[in-house]
């Protein structure tokens, strides 16, 4: 790709995953891109990661460790974009492991679309995990559904997200007020398209995600995803002036059918039996959030009251 290769400012957050990370950096360090052709910033949420990690892979990368407090994914995204030098912000997990081409596939969409988002393909790294081909497959679908024209998608995972660094803070980065990993990159990707910018899905620039779940953390996963939910549709709520709405029956009957097109039997139907799962976790998720919003706007006091007194949710 010579000297003419854009600059990369490749961020991963982290908490609490030293091993993890270290398989991230991994993958990083045998990037198919030259090596000062990009940088990686690991932002630490607070965790207890030591820069000892990292030392390994100072002499095949140009990796630096950030600090910030505990505050969640999209605060610790932004705190490394605060950082970056790159033309381009390129956006992965820390249980994530990049392919050898990640960069390349990404710098090559960018020479046909400098002022778009770019969003790469995330296939599930532990197939034998039922639990996360299930969640996977959920991805899958979402993709196949949203981004069925590649040049016009509508939403991509922030685990595999790149973007011109300008642009980036010209939107103001993520959305912090939120401080789960739900929700932040849909609402990310909405405010994008809504300043008339666009998203270009790019297959090639492979992320495997190496994220094992069990049926506690898979269904605490959806439940989360449900919450998040509630805070982007609120959001969008708002953003366009509309009331709040949600997806119509056909979207989730077509996700319990989408494995049987995917995969075999018996695992077809042991994914839509969790597929269900997920979609009851995430509907408690969305209630159990507008509830709990609901509930803490009422407490608020008016000022100028000397009593409590109950205001309407703005949702």
């Amino acid at each position: 790709m010579g000297h003419r290769s854009p600059f990369f400012s490749v961020i991963v957050p982290t908490y609490q995953r030293a091993r993890q990370l270290a398989v991230c950096l991994q993958a990083l360090a045998q990037q198919n891109y030259p090596r000062d052709g990009f940088e990686v910033l690991v932002v630490d949420d607070g965790g207890a990661i030591s820069p000892a990690s990292l030392d390994a892979f100072r002499d095949r990368l140009n990796v630096k460790l950030l600090v910030q407090t505990h505050s969640g994914p999209a605060n610790a995204r932004n705190f490394g974009a605060r950082h970056a030098v790159g033309t381009f912000l390129a956006f992965t997990d820390d249980d994530c492991a990049p392919s050898q081409t990640w960069l390349q596939a990404l710098a090559a969409g960018f020479v046909s679309f400098p002022d778009c988002a770019l969003g790469g393909q995330t296939i599930n790294g532990v197939p034998d995990n039922p639990y996360s081909t299930t969640s996977q497959l959920l991805v899958d679908y979402l993709y196949a559904r949203w981004n069925s024209n590649p040049q016009q998608a509508t939403f991509v995972a922030s685990n595999n997200l790149a973007l011109p660094a300008e642009r980036f803070w010209t939107l103001g980065g993520f959305d912090a007020a939120w401080n789960r990993a739900a929700g932040e990159d849909r609402e990310f990707c909405d405010r994008w398209i809504s300043h008339g910018y666009r998203i270009i899905y790019v297959p090639e620039a492979v992320v495997e995600h190496l994220h094992g779940l069990t049926w506690r953390t898979f269904v605490c996963q959806h439940f989360n995803y449900g919450r998040g939910a509630f805070y982007f549709r609120r959001t969008c709520a708002r953003r366009h002036q509309r009331s709040l709405r949600v997806e119509r029956p056909s979207f989730y009957l077509e996700a319990l059918r989408y494995p049987f097109f995917r995969i075999k039997l018996p695992q077809a139907l042991v994914s839509a039996f969790l597929i269900l799962v997920a979609q009851i976790a995430n509907a408690a998720g969305f209630f159990c959030e507008g509830l709990w919003i609901s509930q803490r706007t009422r407490r608020i006091p008016v000022v100028g009251d000397t009593a409590r007194k109950s205001s309407k949710p703005e949702w």
